[in-house]
């Protein structure tokens, strides 16, 4: 049985226990992108219009998860939040063409772009968190992933109905699906977590106003 990741796979599987990093919070020193900046680096990076959509979609609901905490008295920084998840996928359309890991490759063209650690970190682990899962420590990465868990192309779905898309298209076999299910079970553990600390019920929400649907 073969063991080779597809392209589009790359980043998925999970990596080994790692160290835990220093809290990741924004350095009001350094410069954010706003919305107009990063869909210049969009277009800079020959982004496709579906992940454009994709993206602003991640973004939406990341804006909401950060907002929330901060009104919680967590650390962070809303707009690096939404940066992050704004340029989440910058190299995407780049390892569709040509492969590699988009989510590494991401980080450290972010990092380039930007000097701002705290963004490349949301851009370098948003399809896996190799840390331990905790909100408060890591609320700047932690609401990029889970926002880019919730979004299926450019709609709003549950984790469950986007991992069980993903085991359909990437689930070839058995080594696949396994890594796939893992990344699904730390999502949906980072959702109860997540919920519980700003106390919304996270499938029940629209993420625009937080009204309950």
């Amino acid at each position: 049985m073969t063991t080779e990741k597809p392209r589009l796979l790359a980043g998925m599987v999970p990596e080994p226990s790692l160290p835990p990093p220093p809290a990741v919070t924004a350095d009001p020193a350094l410069p954010v992108p706003d919305d107009h900046r990063c869909e210049q680096y969009w277009q800079r990076f020959d982004m496709l219009d579906n992940i454009k959509a994709h993206s602003r979609q991640v973004a939406k609901v990341a804006t909401f998860v950060a907002r929330r905490a901060e009104e919680r008295g967590i650390n962070v920084d809303v707009p690096t939040v939404r940066a992050s998840a704004l340029l989440h996928d910058i190299a995407k359309t780049y390892c569709i063409m040509h492969g590699g890991n988009h989510s590494q490759l991401g980080g450290a063209w972010v990092m380039e772009l930007t000097s701002n650690p705290a963004i490349a970190t949301g851009v370098t682990h948003h399809v896996y968190w190799p840390f331990a899962l905790d909100v408060a420590r890591y609320i700047t990465p932690l609401a990029v992933i889970y926002a880019d868990k919730r979004v299926r192309h450019d709609k709003l779905v549950t984790i469950r109905s986007r991992f069980k898309d993903l085991i359909e298209r990437y689930g070839t076999n058995d080594y696949i699906r396994e890594r796939i299910e893992l990344t699904q079970a730390q999502a949906l553990d980072l959702e109860d977590r997540l919920a519980k600390t700003i106390e919304v019920d996270l499938n029940a929400c629209d993420f625009d106003s937080g009204r309950l649907v």
